[in-house]
């Protein structure tokens, strides 16, 4: 078992309970081996010792690559395996130029753990195209963070919404901006059209917006103007580039209503999304039962589709908020709070209601240093989403649950 130095105190633990585990190799050379009391070797020493030679075997296409736990579903955790031959063709189709565009006059830093769909494929795309790659270790608070991309001279990042709220806080307080940082991918979780114009208009960085599942390895859509939409006026730009962006080469999307019958891409209609394409797995790790419906895979998310074939998710299935035997948004509502100044977090639920069924909640946590009232947010919902998609009230609190890949 190989671990990184940070995980020397969890080995402490688990190692007792492992005793088919013939050997414990921390990734150090013999300086930086950490004190611990299982016994362990330094990986820098074992390699250091080889002559470098090694003949690959012949690799079948088709046999696994790597798997993941998918996050975000509840009960038993469902494992997502991976072939080689799907894992190179959405490198493929991640590194064009219309999708990530990542190259070898890169230096990349996903700021996504490792597994959480390996880091997004960005290491599989970044030794594809000689990109070089960085990665932040432990330490993912906005000062830590800046400091790695200035070092590094990183030009591409990627992360999730959450990440960048703690890093755009540090430079807001710290006054400082980027030297290198050119573009990052923003995804895991919709991306509040504040933030993406927060780093377009006051650091210059271009943000494309994306949306992927366990399930697709992960990348489905990137958020990537063609050039007759890069002729628009900027608000409708702008308008495009708040959502999720097009399918890559290769995968296809439909929308699909209550009845099972395919909806318009007409921007209006939103039904519950479905994926198909080369690296959308077709079962779960040891389960029998295929989720495809018709080869198509349901991803759980409600969406709408435009003339443009933008994708635009409105929410998870099973968190839109019906109320009335009508649907709500809870991210449309989420992303108008945290447009306000004083909202650094926000988070939209579904609470009973006698009358309506369901009724929306926003459970908020306020940007150190400022204040504002529960009438003062209500009220900036004003002219923003229709009347009765305003919250019934506010909840204030001083922080908000994430999982471990850092979705609220």
């Amino acid at each position: 078992m190989l671990f990184e130095t940070t995980f020397a105190p969890l080995v402490d633990v688990f190692a007792p309970q492992c005793p088919k585990v013939r050997g414990w190799i921390a990734l150090a050379d013999e300086a930086h081996m950490p004190s611990m009391q299982t016994p362990a070797l330094s990986y820098e020493t074992l390699v250091g010792a080889q002559d470098g030679e090694f003949e690959w075997p012949q690799l079948d296409e088709r046999q696994a690559s790597y798997l993941c736990y998918a996050s975000g579903i509840t009960g038993n955790p469902k494992v997502a395996l991976y072939s080689h031959r799907s894992t190179v063709l959405h490198a493929f189709g991640a590194s064009l130029p219309d999708a990530m565009s990542l190259s070898a006059r890169d230096s990349v830093l996903p700021v996504v753990p490792m597994f959480h769909i390996n880091a997004w494929g960005i290491p599989h795309a970044a030794a594809l195209t000689g990109a070089k790659l960085v990665f932040p270790g432990k330490d993912l608070d906005g000062k830590s963070l800046y400091e790695l991309m200035e070092n590094e001279r990183v030009t591409y990042s990627a992360g999730v919404p959450t990440v960048w709220l703690g890093l755009l806080n540090y430079l807001r307080e710290a006054k400082v901006r980027f030297s290198s940082l050119d573009r990052t991918v923003i995804g895991g979780s919709a991306c509040p059209p504040a933030m993406l114009r927060t780093f377009e208009e006051d650091y210059g960085v271009q943000v494309i917006h994306a949306w992927g599942m366990t399930e697709m390895l992960p990348l489905g859509t990137l958020s990537k103007l063609t050039w007759e939409q890069s002729q628009r006026p900027v608000e409708e730009q702008r308008k495009l580039l708040e959502k999720q962006g097009h399918v890559l080469c290769g995968v296809d999307m439909k929308i699909v209503g209550e009845d099972g019958s395919e909806l318009p891409w007409d921007g209006v209609a939103f039904g519950d999304l479905y994926v198909r394409g080369p690296w959308v797995i077709d079962r779960y790790f040891r389960k029998d039962d295929s989720p495809l419906v018709d080869g198509w895979l349901p991803t759980g998310d409600v969406a709408t589709i435009d003339p443009d074939s933008f994708l635009n998710i409105t929410d998870r299935s099973k968190d839109v908020i019906k109320s009335g035997g009508e649907w709500i948004s809870s991210i449309d509502v989420e992303n108008v709070a945290v447009a306000h100044p004083a909202v650094a977090e926000a988070a939209c639920i579904a609470c009973a209601h006698p009358r309506w069924t369901e009724r929306p909640l926003l459970v908020v946590v306020k940007r150190q240093g400022f204040n504002v009232t529960r009438e003062e947010l209500l009220a900036f919902y004003d002219g923003k989403v229709a009347k009765w998609w305003i919250p019934d009230d506010v909840a204030f609190v001083d922080e908000l649950p994430h999982t471990a890949t850092f979705i609220a």
